[in-house]
């Protein structure tokens, strides 16, 4: 029971900041720093998922020397860098993965 109520809750709280902010008809004007501070949190956010993906595994450190997942990463974040385009940067990072571990075997 305890986890519908949860699962309600978190979906009414995102529908509601949602609804606020991306519905034009809402006129809420937030202040500048607010909107500075705004954008760093898709990358915060990205980080703050990605780091235990790439050096953790079962709670242990999986090191760096062979570790795929971190090439993949710092390769993904170049791409990103030099292209500045979205899929382009996920289809380069995602190729660049798989031909890694297909023909170096990490």
């Amino acid at each position: 029971m305890m986890s519908w109520i949860l699962l309600f809750s978190l979906t009414a709280v995102t529908f509601f900041n949602r609804y606020l902010f991306l519905e034009p008809k809402t006129a809420i004007k937030l202040p500048d720093f607010t909107l500075r501070m705004l954008k760093y949190a898709a990358p915060c956010l990205m980080v703050s998922i990605s780091t235990p993906i790439v050096f953790f595994e079962h709670s242990e450190w999986k090191g760096v020397i062979s570790n795929s997942y971190f090439y993949g990463a710092i390769f993904a974040v170049f791409v990103t860098a030099i292209t500045r385009k979205m899929l382009i940067s996920i289809a380069l990072s995602l190729l660049f993965f798989y031909v890694m571990i297909y023909f170096f075997k990490f």
